[in-house]
């Protein structure tokens, strides 16, 4: 039995959390964990961040009030499957945040590839980093970040707080609903192999299908209306002079 295929059989009971005061980033804990050995399915979440990072590098804030957690997984599919992860995550993520709102809240919807946004406000982030180990094992870290009683006031997008919609949910009560739901959406995913599964849960919880869209790539601005994903996950993006193109990275901004 290879690596990958240990790691998509784990169960709940595999999974493992470390609560933390203060820490560097989540992130970059778990990938030192990892260097020095750990097992898959360490969780480490933290009070407060004080290098915290978004995507491209980018500063993310991270004041206390806030659910900070980062997964570590080992080998968790062949390198060709892994591009349908960040999906998974989102819908996990997703799910666990819905249950902290009260009822008649609006609901929380994924922007692609995986932001979760409430009434087109940035409410979470999503990091996803990795690297080959010096024994051969990849070694891939799931950041999560979410606005719970602290937006930062910078940012590409709108920002907002899950307070600002009635939650009252403490950090730890969030991530118990994050540990399960994880579990249950990986258990899912199976190491890339359910990804239509995935792919279907997406799509009933994405936002802005449909609409005007501009796509900032590494080097120029595309737009046109947001089809939706294709079955692997790459967004589908029509045109506005005809055709239709697949995005596999790029920050999307609804116009």
């Amino acid at each position: 039995m290879t690596a990958p295929e240990r790691a998509r059989r784990m169960s709940l009971d595999d999974f493992r959390h470390e609560a933390l005061t203060d820490v560097g980033s989540t992130n970059t804990e778990c990938l030192e964990r990892a260097r020095k050995g750990a097992l898959s399915g360490l969780w480490i979440t933290a009070e407060r961040q004080t290098g915290g990072r978004g995507r491209r590098g980018r500063a993310w804030s991270s004041e206390p009030g806030n659910l900070y957690a980062s997964l570590l997984l080992i080998d968790p599919a062949p390198p060709e499957r892994l591009g349908s992860l960040p999906l998974a995550v989102a819908v996990a993520l997703q799910a666990a945040v819905s249950r902290v709102l009260p009822l008649g809240a609006p609901p929380v919807v994924i922007k692609w590839p995986n932001d979760l946004l409430i009434e087109r406000s940035k409410i979470s982030g999503i990091l996803i980093e990795g690297e080959i180990l010096p024994d051969g094992r990849q070694a891939v870290v799931i950041g999560c970040g979410i606005n719970m009683a602290f937006a930062p006031e910078n940012g590409l997008y709108p920002l907002a707080r899950l307070r600002d919609f009635g939650a009252n949910a403490a950090p730890e009560e969030l991530f118990a609903h994050l540990f399960r739901d994880m579990a249950d959406v990986l258990a899912l995913w199976d190491g890339g192999r359910g990804v239509a599964a995935i792919v279907e849960r997406w799509r009933a919880a994405a936002g802005g299908i449909g609409e005007k869209i501009v796509v900032n790539l590494s080097d120029r601005s595309i737009s046109g209306r947001f089809a939706g994903i294709d079955d692997t996950g790459l967004l589908t993006l029509e045109r506005d002079g005809g055709g239709t193109q697949l995005i596999a990275a790029g920050d999307v901004f609804f116009t």
